[in-house]
C-alpha cells in the first residue's frame, strides 16, 4: 500500500514538472543595441596631419552615405593620434574601452597603424587600415587589415619605372625614424639589384630623422645621381626638392605614396616639376563601377578631387560595413572573420580582394606632378 501510494506521488511529481517546464519562457534573444560604433585613429594634427585630413575626407563621405548596419544607427567616433606613435596606441585604447567601438579605421602613417596594432590585436577588435603600407602592420595579427598594397610592391613599382625610363645612377635618401620610409628604401635597393644585376647603380645613400630640416649633408653626399629616391612623408620631400634645385641638381625626383598632398606642390613650388610617386588612386584611372559616383559625390561635397588617400579612406569605411552586413553580427570577431573573406570588394580604389595575410590585393599607379598639379602617368599591376 506504501509503495503505490509512493509510485503514485512519484508519477504525480514527473506530471507536473513536465508542466512548469513548458511554462518556463525560453531564453531572451539577445536585445538590438541602440547604436554601434565605428572608431577611426588618423592624424590629424602633427606633421601628418595633411594625410589624416584627406583620409578623413573620404571616411566623412562614406559616413554620410552609410550611416546605418543591419537596422541600426552607427555613430563614427574619431580620435587623433597626433602622428605620433605613442599617441596612436592611447588612441586605438580609448576607442575600444571608452567608446566601445567594434571595429577601427586607420592609420594614416605605418608607425602610428603599427603601435595602435598592439593594442586592437590584444583586444580582439578588427581594424581596416587606409594607407599604411609597410608589411609590419599586418604581419603576425589577426585583426589588423588594410585596403592598399604594401612596400615591397611599392618599392619594386618605382625601381621598374626607374630602369624603363633609361635611369643608371641613382640616390637613396630615407627618413630612419619612420618604419615606412626605411621599408620603403630597403625594397627599391632590392628590386633595383633583381632588376639590373647589380647594386652599382645606387652611386649614394643618406639618412636623416624626423625633425630636421636642412638637407644639405645629405644633398652634398650625392655625386653624379639622375635621379633620387626619397619615400618619405610629403613635407620632407618638399624641403628636399627645394633645397636640391638650390644646390643645382637637375635630375628626376621619385617617391612614394605619401607625397601624395597639396603641401608637397606649395613648399616645393616649381622645385616639384616633374617629381614621380607611386600612389594608389588616380581619378584620372577610375577603373569600377564605384569609382564615378565616388568622384562626383565627392566632387559636390568639397569642391575638389579626390586624392588616394581620400579614396583609400572611404573604402576602408565601406569595407568594415561590408563585412559588418556579411557577418550579420555585430560581434568582433564575426567580423574580423567576414573581412578576412572578402573577394572582389568594388571599391572606389579598385576591386579589393584581402589575401592570407590581411593585405589588398590591387593595381598601383604612378602620378607625376605637372603644371602644379598631379597627374596620371600609368596602372602598374601586382
Amino acid at each position: 500500500m506504501q509503495l503505490k501510494k509512493f509510485v503514485s506521488l512519484l508519477v504525480a511529481l514527473i506530471v507536473l514538472s513536465g508542466l512548469f517546464a513548458g511554462c518556463t519562457p525560453k531564453s531572451a534573444e539577445p536585445a538590438k543595441p541602440t547604436e554601434v560604433v565605428i572608431g577611426v585613429y588618423e592624424p590629424m594634427t602633427g606633421a601628418q596631419a595633411a594625410g589624416g585630413v584627406q583620409t578623413m575626407q573620404g571616411v566623412n563621405l562614406a559616413y554620410e552615405q552609410k550611416k546605418e548596419v543591419l537596422g541600426v544607427p552607427i555613430r563614427m567616433v574619431l580620435v587623433d593620434n597626433r602622428s605620433d606613435k605613442a599617441e596612436a596606441a592611447t588612441a586605438m585604447t580609448r576607442l575600444i574601452e571608452q567608446e566601445k567601438a567594434i571595429a577601427v579605421v586607420g592609420s594614416y602613417g605605418s608607425s602610428n597603424s603599427m603601435a595602435g596594432g598592439e593594442v586592437s590585436e590584444k583586444a580582439g577588435i578588427p581594424v581596416m587600415g587606409c594607407s599604411p603600407t609597410n608589411p609590419l602592420v599586418t604581419e603576425g595579427k589577426k585583426y589588423y587589415f588594410r585596403a592598399c598594397f604594401i612596400d615591397p610592391f611599392q618599392g619594386r613599382v618605382m625601381a621598374k619605372y626607374a630602369v624603363e625610363n633609361g635611369i643608371t645612377k641613382v640616390a637613396i635618401i630615407q627618413n630612419i625614424s619612420q618604419d615606412y620610409s626605411v621599408g620603403l628604401a630597403a625594397f627599391f635597393r632590392q628590386s633595383w639589384k633583381e632588376l639590373t644585376g647589380s647594386e652599382d647603380g645606387i652611386v649614394a645613400e643618406a639618412a636623416y630623422q624626423d625633425g630636421d630640416q636642412d638637407f644639405t649633408a645629405q644633398l652634398s653626399a650625392i655625386k653624379d645621381a639622375e635621379a633620387i629616391y626619397a619615400p618619405g612623408y610629403f613635407g620632407d620631400a618638399a624641403l628636399l626638392m627645394k633645397q636640391a634645385r638650390e644646390m643645382g641638381f637637375t635630375g628626376l625626383f621619385m617617391g612614394s605614396d605619401a607625397w601624395e598632398a597639396p603641401e608637397l606642390i606649395s613648399i616645393a613650388g616649381l622645385a616639384s616639376e616633374g617629381a614621380v610617386f607611386s600612389s594608389h588612386y588616380s581619378a584620372e584611372a577610375a577603373t569600377t563601377p564605384a569609382s564615378k559616383p565616388f568622384v562626383d559625390a565627392f566632387i559636390a561635397k568639397y569642391n575638389e578631387t579626390p586624392s588616394a588617400m581620400a579614396a583609400l579612406g572611404y573604402d576602408a569605411y565601406m569595407l568594415v560595413v561590408d563585412a559588418i552586413e556579411r557577418a550579420n553580427s555585430f560581434k568582433p570577431e564575426d567580423i574580423r572573420n567576414a573581412i578576412a573573406a572578402t573577394k572582389d570588394f568594388p571599391g572606389v580604389t579598385g576591386s579589393i580582394t584581402i589575401n592570407e595575410t590581411g593585405d589588398a590585393v590591387k593595381d598601383a599607379v604612378v602620378l607625376v606632378v605637372k603644371d602644379g598639379t598631379f597627374k596620371f602617368l600609368a596602372t602598374v599591376k601586382p
